[in-house]
C-alpha cells in the first residue's frame, strides 16, 4: 500500500491546477478581442441618426395619410389644418411642455442638493 503524495508538492499541484480560461468579460481599459468591435461616440451618433431618420419617415407617412382638413379652435382663434399636421403639432406641444417641466424639476433638485452640501 502506497501513501498519497502530500498536496503541497510541486508535481501534484501542477497536475491538478485547472486550465486557465480566457476572461468572459473585458475589463475597462483592456483592448477588445479579435471578434469584438468597440463602441464609439461616432457609432452611437450614427445609430441615433438612423433611428431619427426612420421616425421622420414614419411621421411623413402619417401626415400624408391623414390629409383630411379639420377645424381647430384654440383660445378663440379658429383655423383649418390637415388632421396629421394638427396631431403632430399637438404631440410636439406636449413634448415641449413635458421637457420644460422636467427641466424645471431637475434645476430645482440641483439647487436643493447644493444647499444641503
Amino acid at each position: 500500500m502506497s501513501l498519497p503524495a502530500s498536496e503541497d508538492s510541486p508535481e501534484r499541484s501542477a497536475q491538478q491546477a485547472p486550465p486557465a480560461e480566457p476572461p468572459t468579460s473585458a475589463e475597462p481599459g483592456t483592448p477588445p478581442s479579435a471578434g469584438e468591435v468597440p463602441s464609439t461616440r461616432t457609432g452611437t451618433a450614427f445609430k441615433t441618426l438612423i433611428a431619427g431618420a426612420v421616425v421622420l419617415i414614419l411621421l411623413l407617412v402619417f401626415i400624408l395619410e391623414n390629409t383630411e382638413s379639420v377645424k381647430i379652435a384654440y383660445f378663440g382663434a379658429g383655423f383649418h389644418l390637415p388632421l396629421g399636421v394638427a396631431l403632430l403639432l399637438a404631440a410636439i406641444g406636449g413634448a415641449l411642455l413635458a421637457g420644460i417641466l422636467g427641466t424645471a424639476r431637475i434645476l430645482q433638485l440641483r439647487r436643493h442638493l447644493r444647499r444641503r452640501l
